[in-house]
């Protein structure tokens, strides 16, 4: 299969999206080109440390001296005290400021393992090297790193744009169902957001997507990633339009926030875009017959459209006021106008200000 590149095209630090099937024993070229090293330390989950690690250390480990470190898999473990020890152990490795990070899982490693590399020695580079349809569309692409508090989701962090990011779409073939259809969450939304072309074609091919189909899921994974590196070029550092591709996020973190990290970022997500469109609905900025097909769209991919039992309204709005969207306590939502164009706010903002009782209303028709 045909390798395919899509570029990152950032003024300050362009980056290329590498993805294809069978990348990773392309690894050695691949860092050789884009990531060269005196040493490599790779940065992984339990979880995809068994699957994955000593492969991508050995291959890593022809081209500079590499060693690996994990952490317990799960959201739950993407805090500032994993954060404090795998940079105790990347001194202990003798990592430099001339090493780099390998960042190999889904977006919880990345995220993690990206806040490390970007605060070690003040910043040293790093690869993401994703091994979930997630992290591969959307939490690999952008250069947001970050470890998650009690009280909310990524509210301590940096942008860190990586030297590059591999993505193998082989290593799809092994990931558990609910994990794949999770990632789907985003692909849908990136289209909800900037494509209805490309929503509906994800409708169109669900069944090779489902089967995991290798051409299907280049096809995807590359637009998705496509869609967001143009709106990333435009906006690096979220002054903007970059909070379009917040859709369903507002909701969605605090479903996670309140589920203690129990619920994958995906499943709470797509429950996020459901509560959000029909608040659009109730606010007359999204169109009803276009929030209904979003929500079949969720459904037909198995994705959560209603509340986990755990997410009670009130904690739900509490969450929301701490999250980094919200501004002087107001509830902000990224929403849409219809699939494939967001909706902008009364002064031409990419976000909306949202009334507690209008949200409270969506959230207890969604529970």
């Amino acid at each position: 299969m045909t390798t395919t590149v899509v570029r990152v095209p950032l003024a300050a630090s362009p980056y290329d999206v590498v993805l294809g099937s069978g990348l990773l024993a392309e690894l050695p070229a691949l860092l050789a080109k884009y990531c060269p090293a005196s040493r490599y330390a790779v940065i992984a989950d339990s979880h995809v440390a068994e699957a994955y690690g000593a492969r991508v250390r050995d291959a890593a480990a022809t081209v500079a001296p590499t060693t690996i470190v994990t952490f317990t898999a799960g959201e739950w473990n993407k805090t500032r005290e994993n954060w404090a020890k795998l940079t105790d152990e990347l001194v202990a490795s003798g990592l430099d400021r001339n090493g780099a990070v390998l960042a190999l899982g889904g977006g919880v490693a990345g995220d993690l393992a990206g806040f490390v590399a970007a605060t070690f020695h003040r910043g040293i580079p790093y690869v993401q090297i994703p091994t979930t349809l997630l992290a591969m569309i959307d939490a690999s692409v952008g250069g947001k790193t970050g470890v998650d508090t009690p009280s909310g989701k990524n509210l301590v962090g940096a942008f860190h744009q990586p030297r590059a990011v591999f993505a193998d779409v082989d290593t799809l073939a092994t990931l558990p169902k609910h994990q794949f259809v999770a990632g789907m969450a985003e692909a849908l939304k990136h289209g909800a957001v900037a494509d209805r072309k490309y929503f509906e074609r994800l409708l169109e091919t669900r069944d090779k997507i489902l089967a995991r189909d290798r051409e299907t899921l280049v096809a995807l994974v590359s637009r998705s990633v496509e869609i967001k590196a143009q709106v990333v070029a435009e906006d690096e550092r979220e002054h903007g339009k970059r909070a379009v591709l917040n859709f369903g996020h507002t909701v969605g973190h605090a479903v996670e926030t309140a589920a203690g990290y129990g619920v994958l970022h995906g499943e709470a997500v797509a429950t996020g875009m459901a509560v959000e469109a029909d608040l659009g609905v109730a606010l007359s900025i999204t169109d009803a017959g276009d929030a209904k097909l979003l929500r079949s769209a969720l459904e037909q991919f198995s994705l959560p459209t209603e509340l986990p039992g755990a997410a009670k309204p009130q904690r739900l709005i509490e969450a929301m006021r701490r999250d980094k969207k919200s501004r002087d306590q107001v509830i902000r939502a990224s929403l849409i106008k219809r699939i494939g164009e967001p909706a902008r706010g009364k002064k031409g903002e990419w976000t909306t200000a949202i009334d507690e009782d209008a949200m409270s209303a969506a959230l207890a028709s969604a529970g």
